[in-house]
């Protein structure tokens, strides 16, 4: 009965780890390539704002707010309130990456006003994803600290909640940048070509904080696994 790895060395340590270096660098990633091209302003000179009102009006989408949100790389879009929230480092910024990332955000607005369905499967699951992840860890905590390996397994299978709603998540920010992408491209009012191909690195690197994230939840799991059956096997 017992943790595996509270009295003993624990080989489950390496998942951490692993997780640990894969979010250190996607978010350096996407850090370098957001203030390499934050500092290249366009030269058509309109901000982020101007272009994410130009981007929804061109889309026939009107009386949704575009707000300054404090922070850096804080930028979302609130669809119960029909509102985009553009950062500090953005909002009023004509940069490159800040227009890449505002026309990022439009792409979901268009999503939702499009009937774009995985937006929408996704915003559903946010209720039953935040109580299993708030009930996840203490049946983790208690069923190793007991020995009851069924209750960890239950707050595995919580867990994995959250694993399941980061896979739907990917489509639906990758879909954004693409719809973004395309915007910039097609118009070429707000970003020259070669602009375009910078906006396109910050949003791809973006993206790639997602496809982390799922990675790192990914070894979570396969560490709470790897210590069920160590736990088990030791106790038999």
């Amino acid at each position: 009965m017992g943790y595996y790895g509270y009295n003993y060395y624990d080989p489950t340590i390496i998942f951490i780890l692993l997780g640990v270096v894969i979010s250190l660098l996607a978010t350096i990633n996407i850090r370098l390539t957001f203030f390499r091209f934050k500092r290249k302003n366009s030269k058509s000179g309109y901000t982020a704002r101007e272009v994410a009102e130009m981007i929804l009006h061109n889309a026939g989408i009107y009386g949704v707010d575009i707000e300054h949100v404090s922070g850096s790389l804080t930028d979302h879009y609130d669809p119960r309130n029909d509102v985009v929230r553009l950062s500090d480092t953005v909002y009023n910024s004509s940069s490159i990456a800040a227009i890449g990332v505002a026309a990022h955000e439009c792409g979901h607005v268009i999503q939702y006003h499009k009937g774009y369905k995985p937006i929408f499967i996704r915003n559903s699951m946010v209720g039953i994803v935040n109580i299993g992840s708030y009930l996840s860890y203490p049946m983790l905590v208690i069923g190793f600290i007991l020995g009851r390996y069924n209750l960890a397994k239950i707050g595995v299978l919580l867990f994995s909640l959250t694993l399941l709603f980061q896979l739907i998540t990917l489509p639906v920010e990758f879909n954004a940048s693409r719809r973004a992408i395309n915007i910039l491209s097609s118009t070429g009012s707000y970003l020259t070509p070669k602009e375009v191909k910078g906006a396109k690195k910050v949003l791809i690197a973006a993206a790639l904080t997602y496809v982390a994230a799922l990675f790192t939840t990914l070894l979570q799991i396969a560490r709470f696994v790897a210590l069920i059956a160590l736990n088990e096997s030791r106790d038999d």
